[in-house]
């Protein structure tokens, strides 16, 4: 039987030892960073974010949101921490969030709690020395398919100045032939509703799409497509192949400032320019 292209562990040999790497590096940068843990940005259990600080800033500096992946049903923003080394680096501010998991919820809840913190980061970085007007945005696999929701057209919040979409996924109806079917039961409404190559999006946002050279056809075939898809609707893209990255290595790598993904994360943030009001 061939194997499933979206089931990512059958293809990345060190897939365990890579989400181990994850909450260990999360572990360190939790205890090693200035940091304001599970901030609220809405009233529901999981609508919590943190907040990582740059070393030594002076005076407001950029936001950036990133927003992890496990197809919508695992990880949570602790094991992703270790992104906030590259964010501060850049002289940034690092939000990481949680969102609720399917199939406890739908992709509709998902996708409106990714906006309310977009909205709250808006409302309230300043507080935190951030400068609202430089908002980017992040995401990895399903994050990179939640953070488009950040400037589609109708998301009714504050647009990102600029966003990096890494191995994301953006058509789901193959996903409802895939292992996951059975696990979160996409609906065909929400194929429809919740796929971004259907969808039109905002100018005014710049956008990076990037995936791994050693990553299965469909999300090498997948970000490319959205790369052209976005290209055509007039916003100004950029599209990336990571050599030798996988789709567990490649986030690993988004964390490690002077790699190829590391270094197209802090220039996502660095191209980040006054948000564009909805």
């Amino acid at each position: 039987m061939a194997k499933d292209p979206f089931r990512n562990r059958d293809y990345v040999a060190n897939f365990d030892a890579l989400v181990e790497e994850y909450k260990a590096r999360s572990a360190i940068t939790r205890e090693t960073h200035q940091m304001k843990r599970d901030i609220a940005y809405g009233t529901g259990a999981n609508e919590r974010l943190d907040l990582f600080f740059p070393k030594g800033s002076s005076g407001a500096g950029p936001v950036h949101l990133f927003i992890h992946g496990g197809y919508w049903r695992m990880f949570s923003k602790d094991d992703f921490s270790f992104i906030a080394d590259t964010v501060t680096a850049a002289g940034a501010i690092a939000a990481i969030m949680d969102y609720d998991l399917m199939p406890d919820v739908r992709l509709n809840t998902i996708v409106a709690q990714v906006r309310k913190a977009i909205q709250w980061l808006t409302n309230n970085s300043g507080t935190y020395g951030g400068d609202t007007g430089r908002l980017s945005v992040s995401g990895h696999s399903a994050g990179a398919h939640l953070a488009s929701f950040t400037f589609c057209q109708g998301a009714g919040v504050p647009r990102p100045a600029s966003a990096l979409l890494l191995s994301g996924v953006y058509d789901l109806k193959p996903l409802q032939s895939s292992f996951l079917q059975p696990l979160i039961g996409l609906t065909d409404q929400e194929v429809t509703a919740f796929s971004p190559l259907l969808l039109q999006h905002e100018r005014g946002t710049r956008v990076i799409v990037a995936y791994g050279a050693r990553e299965t056809d469909p999300f090498r075939n997948q970000g490319s497509s959205f790369a052209q898809h976005l290209e055509h609707q007039g916003l100004f893209v950029s599209e990336h192949m990571l050599r030798d990255a996988d789709h567990m290595s490649a986030v690993r790598d988004l964390g490690i400032p002077g790699s190829a993904a590391g270094d197209l994360l802090i220039r996502a943030i660095r191209d980040s320019q006054p948000c564009a009001q909805p």
